[in-house]
């Protein structure tokens, strides 16, 4: 690959996912990575502070979550907010194009222990967003917290489905749709 073609980011995150699934996340250099992208390791590091988190999209998901809370309707409650949130997801990250790469992520994520508590990470840093988001709509700490969880939670069961073999329904929907759920769990006596 030419070193000017566009989205570096891209290319060194898709090379870094061949490179864990052909040699293993430990047996994987940075160096590979950007040789592989046909890029430099100066370039890879304009990116990423490391390989760890080529996988990881550097907060991308975490602007999205906000935005999509902010651009809620007035009118809209706490989960009413996070629900447009997922969906803004849905449409800008889970996109079925990146379904099939999503997959092998989760694989590799899977195999490794070190990624596996990255993503955990990663996961409160993407509810502490949407607590942040919902507290500047005015909602009040611990209803945002409480709604930034369960947003989180139907976040995880959409992922999963989402990237279900078989499956070709689109994040947002799963997404809405568990977070009905929850409601409904949440409503049971």
């Amino acid at each position: 690959m030419a070193r000017w073609q566009p989205d570096a980011p891209g290319r060194l995150a898709a090379a870094a996912l061949d490179l864990f699934e052909e040699h293993g996340y430990e047996n994987t250099t940075v160096i590979e990575i950007a040789e592989r992208a046909g890029l430099t390791k100066s370039t890879f590091f304009r990116y990423f502070p490391d390989k760890r988190e080529v996988l990881f999209g550097g907060g991308t998901m975490n602007g999205l979550l906000a935005e999509g809370i902010a651009s809620a309707p007035p009118a809209a409650g706490p989960l009413d907010a996070v629900a447009d949130a997922l969906d803004a997801l849905g449409r800008t990250f889970f996109t079925a194009d990146r379904r099939e790469f999503s997959r092998r992520r989760q694989a590799v994520l899977n195999a490794h222990t070190e990624l596996r508590e990255r993503e955990a990470l990663k996961r409160i840093g993407l509810t502490a967003s949407m607590t942040e988001a919902l507290g500047r709509r005015g909602v009040p700490d611990l209803t945002a917290r409480v709604a930034a969880q369960l947003g989180m939670l139907a976040w995880e069961f959409a992922y999963d489905q989402w990237i279900g073999t078989g499956n070709s329904e689109g994040f947002g929907p799963l997404a809405r749709q568990a977070l009905a759920e929850v409601r409904a769990a949440g409503a049971m006596r």
